[in-house]
């Protein structure tokens, strides 16, 4: 359990920063109008969302047309809300502007909001000749990027390039843990029915941080081997009841699993 109060200051500097509109340089910004226009960015004090703050995107837009970080946080709030039609019209417009700096969020969108993960790849290797070797992590701060990408390929039921992606990345030198990795890779490994290579990454989530849909998996793996099951039947769904599940504030996780298929098992 050493390894969890390390990644869970990570995860929160990473939840903050997600949800506090990332300041610009405007120094580094030039011409007199685009500097102007990278102020008022960086004064908006209107909530998400509100009629004020998209105003402001608004003028700074007006001033300088090519201000990305305008168009990627005016495009946010659509996100939240369901317009996705909206939401790609200004994040396209964002990546066209300055790819290295919002691919990654347009694509981590694609896969999470949109289950377009055919999408989401095309943006992490676009990504990739921007930010070689390093393409960042998730808006929420759940994953690596890269694993984000093997989950897609998991979808479109290519487990083996999944599975070559995550273990690759995890003997990465000085390679951050990510909450749900070793899970990941092990319900991909459970779906290529190789149950001990699951268990092996089960076991070794468990020692991160252990919940509901992580001993579901370690039960079924029991169950499979004729083995004594129940018991972890028991704990994952005293483990559900309790919120140790997976959880994210508008999605629902990919390989999420319910209290009725636990109850089933």
């Amino acid at each position: 359990m050493e390894k969890f109060p390390k990644y869970f200051l990570s995860f929160l500097i990473l939840v903050i920063y997600a949800n506090v509109q990332a300041q610009v340089n405007c120094n580094a910004i030039e011409g007199e109008r685009c500097k102007k226009a990278c102020e008022i960015y960086n004064s908006n004090s209107g909530s998400q969302g509100s009629r004020e703050s998209q105003e402001s995107f608004d003028k700074a837009i007006d001033l300088c047309p090519n201000f990305s970080h305008a168009y990627m946080e005016k495009a946010v709030p659509y996100l939240k809300r369901g317009d996705f039609i909206t939401w790609k019209k200004l994040i396209d417009k964002a990546v066209e502007l300055s790819p290295n700096n919002h691919l990654d969020y347009r694509g981590w969108c694609k896969f999470q909001f949109l289950r377009d993960y055919e999408g989401a790849i095309q943006d992490f290797d676009l990504l990739e000749k921007y930010r070689p070797g390093n393409i960042g992590y998730s808006v929420n701060g759940d994953y690596n990027l890269y694993v984000a990408k093997a989950i897609c390929y998991s979808a479109l039921d290519q487990k083996e390039k999944a599975i070559q992606i995550l273990e690759d990345l995890f003997k990465t030198k000085d390679y951050h843990f990510g909450l749900y990795d070793y899970y990941q890779l092990g319900v991909t490994y459970f779906e290529s029915g190789k149950y001990d290579k699951a268990l092996e990454n089960f076991e070794k989530q468990s020692k991160v941080y252990d919940f509901a849909e992580n001993i579901y998996f370690r039960s079924k793996v029991s169950k499979i081997r004729n083995k004594d099951y129940l018991d972890l039947k028991s704990l994952a769904l005293k483990s559900y009841d309790e919120g140790k599940t997976m959880k994210d504030a508008y999605t629902h996780h990919f390989n999420k699993i319910y209290r009725k298929q636990i109850a089933e098992l």
